[in-house]
């Protein structure tokens, strides 16, 4: 079959180029022909007449010429040297109709059929609309320079016409001459294979044109037919070669269906049609001889396979037995084959084998109790150490952590394995990042202290230790964190600070009250009773006075903070208390050229607390929020409950001049300010108060751009009424 389809092919592809050299050679006749008949007709149609191009016709060597024009937007054939040629239309010429058009639009013809050139077109061969007994070659010339289009006509030969059929067609009548057991080869068109039939009216014949043949060459009398059709795409698809077998006319016949590229425009698919039972029975004889031949090959190779197998199984048995010590541990044993072929070679290989796999063994052994030694020491580290340690890959996915994780942080292995870190804030994230990113570049973190969320929502201080993990080629694979609860160290160590802080303001708050206050009692009495007896103006004693409550208020500051007095809290709404202070210190601010805004993101809950303290707090923050921005500014106010709603967060942000790192680690030191006039216990005060509300303060800020104040208190539902 692919034999037969080779010839076939090698047969359509130098007809297919025969053809179409011969094509293209009448289409550059003709197109000569129209230019050189353009040259000796008038430009205009009307000084033309038929007798005209008869003449020209014969002198041109052409069988007719006409003269087409375009008029009310139809092409017709206005003169011609043919009388059957004129009055005719191409309106129902399918692409001959758009080819003209495009002519006549001095436009490039792009119908995809025949040879196109500039102002000229030349359409396939096929036959002729006047007389549909002849088949004819065309070709149309229009520049412009004319008001009609001239159509050149040849007569082409029979034989040249049906190249494809008839040359192909004798192929394979020599084929099923050699080949009696083939049917039939048939020439299929996939274009129009499985279409009805384009048959034209021409002149009252029906005509079956040359280029829309479903069978172009060969016959087609053992049909199947849907079958074939669903073949004919299939292989179209696939490229390769498709059989079927199907019965007909009592025979059963094998068809394959195989692609053939005759050029790089046209597709045929060949189909060969076998009569099985003819096919079968030079098979047999075949497969008799075979069968004879193969049996004395046989006979043959055992002789010869015994008479080697005697001279080869000595030494292969010796390697074998090499072979199976080796495969029991056994290195030691050796292999003398002083033969010098391919078995003496493969046994001195075997033999060296056998001591480098006991060289190999013998380090293994030593490198495994090491490394599980070393495994025993770094997982009883890992497991049994106080400190959490968890792994991440260089993506930030967790891989490995420790059981102390697990207690430090609250999250199981199978939980944020494969997650990213759950423990870490906000607030740290960009300064993780920061971290991770001086491990990648070779450089090391230790003991850097910050705080991580556990399971339960809670914020804990840890120090941790980041450290890379490297293979053999020393690159980082995997990042290693160990991180230590320090939370309790830290409370003691504030603890401790704050207490030793207010023990001191707490003796001398007390030192100062018992030595000041009774002295104040007796000075107030004495100048009331100066008042009465008018010796001192009213003025003075009201100024005096006035004085004396002063000092009064500080010495009761102070006692606030040696012996805080028992407090009765009550329901607040702190967005209603916080309008009225913003309202009462709105004055004050705008002569300072200072702006005060509100902004409430969230409904805010009702908490406990004493009405009184928490407005000497609110007032503190905003007269420091005023006295930073001497130059004016805008101070913001935020209040918005936490997404549990368990707290409330008040936030009081100025554009002021910031307040420097060491200051910040100096807040709320008795006696440490930076006003003038300042005695530096108003923070320290106001942290007292926020402390006893079982609340949060917190500064941030930034030299030159501002601070920002962090309130938060907790919502208690169960306030004291």
């Amino acid at each position: 079959m692919q034999s037969i389809v080779e010839q076939l092919g090698v047969t359509l592809e130098i007809i297919e180029t025969t053809r179409e050299a011969m094509d293209s050679e009448l289409g550059e006749k003709l197109r000569m022909a129209a230019i050189v008949a353009k040259e000796k007709l008038d430009p205009d149609i009307k000084h033309v007449t038929n007798g005209q191009l008869a003449s020209l016709s014969e002198e041109l060597d052409l069988d007719d010429i006409t003269l087409w024009q375009r008029l009310n937007g139809e092409v017709v054939s206005v003169r011609s040297s043919n009388p059957e040629e004129i009055n005719l239309s191409s309106k129902t010429w399918d692409y001959w109709d758009k080819a003209f058009h495009q002519l006549f639009d001095l436009k490039e013809v792009s119908v995809g059929r025949g040879d196109a050139l500039k102002h000229y077109w030349s359409g396939p061969i096929n036959y002729a609309v006047s007389d549909p007994t002849q088949i004819n070659k065309w070709g149309y010339y229009y520049d412009g320079t004319t008001n009609y289009m001239i159509n050149t006509i040849i007569n082409t030969d029979a034989n040249f016409s049906f190249d494809l059929v008839n040359g192909t067609n004798n192929v394979i009548a020599k084929l099923k001459s050699q080949q009696p057991s083939l049917l039939e080869v048939t020439g299929f068109d996939p274009q129009y294979f499985g279409s009805e039939p384009i048959i034209k009216m021409k002149k009252g014949i029906p005509v079956y044109n040359l280029d829309v043949r479903a069978i172009p060459f060969g016959q087609y009398e053992y049909r199947n037919s849907g079958a074939d059709t669903h073949h004919i795409h299939t292989v179209l698809e696939s490229g390769s070669m498709l059989t079927d077998k199907y019965s007909i006319n009592g025979k059963e016949v094998l068809r394959s269906f195989i692609p053939i590229n005759v050029n790089h425009e046209k597709t045929y698919v060949i189909g060969v049609a076998f009569d099985k039972a003819g096919l079968q029975e030079p098979i047999h004889r075949q497969l008799v001889a075979h069968v004879l031949i193969s049996l004395c090959l046989l006979l043959s190779a055992m002789l010869a396979s015994y008479f080697i197998a005697g001279y080869m199984l000595r030494s292969l048995n010796l390697i074998m037995n090499k072979v199976n010590s080796i495969a029991d541990g056994n290195f030691n044993a050796s292999i003398s084959i002083q033969n010098k072929d391919e078995l003496g070679l493969l046994a001195s290989r075997v033999n060296s084998m056998g001591v480098r796999l006991l060289n190999y063994t013998t380090q293994l052994k030593d490198t495994a109790r090491e490394l599980q030694s070393t495994k025993q020491y770094l997982e009883s580290f890992v497991n049994h150490t106080s400190d959490a340690i968890h792994v991440i890959d260089l993506d930030g996915h967790i891989i490995q952590v420790n059981p102390a994780f697990e207690t430090i942080y609250g999250w199981r292995s199978e939980e944020v394995f494969g997650q990213l870190p759950p423990n870490l804030p906000d607030s740290q994230l960009e300064s993780h990042e920061v971290l991770i990113q001086t491990i990648l570049e070779g450089g090391s973190v230790t003991d850097y202290e910050t705080v991580r969320f556990t399971k339960d929502g809670g914020v804990i201080d840890v120090s941790i230790t980041i450290s890379a993990i490297r293979d053999e080629m020393d690159e980082i694979v995997a990042i290693a964190t160990i991180s230590r609860n320090i939370t309790q160290r830290k409370q003691s160590e504030e603890m401790i600070r704050r207490s030793e802080k207010l023990a001191v303001v707490g003796q001398l708050a007390a030192g100062v009250a018992h030595e000041v206050r009774n002295p104040l009692t007796t000075l107030r009495g004495f100048v009331q009773l100066q008042k009465q007896t008018g010796s001192l103006s009213v003025s003075h004693l009201d100024l005096m006075l006035s004085e004396l409550d002063q000092i009064n208020m500080i010495v009761s500051e102070f006692l606030v903070l040696a012996k805080p007095q028992a407090i009765r809290h009550d329901c607040l709404n702190i967005g209603d208390l916080m309008r009225d202070i913003v309202m009462l210190m709105d004055s004050e601010a705008r002569m300072s050229k200072v702006n005060l805004s509100i902004h409430q993101i969230t409904d805010i809950p009702a908490i406990g607390g004493v009405s009184s303290q928490l407005k000497q707090v609110f007032v503190n923050m905003i007269k420091n929020g005023v006295e930073a921005m001497p130059d004016g500014g805008e101070l913001t106010i935020e209040m918005a409950a936490t997404d549990d709603g368990r707290e409330i967060t008040i936030r009081f942000t100025d554009q002021g001049m910031g307040i420097t790192e060491e200051d910040m680690g100096r807040l709320g030191e008795p006696f440490f300010t930076r006003k003038e006039g300042g005695n530096g216990l108003g923070i320290m005060i106001c942290q007292q108060i926020i402390r006893n509300h079982n609340g949060k303060l917190k500064y941030r800020s930034l030299v030159g751009e501002g601070t920002c104040v962090e309130i938060r208190l907790p919502v208690n539902k169960a306030a004291d009424r």
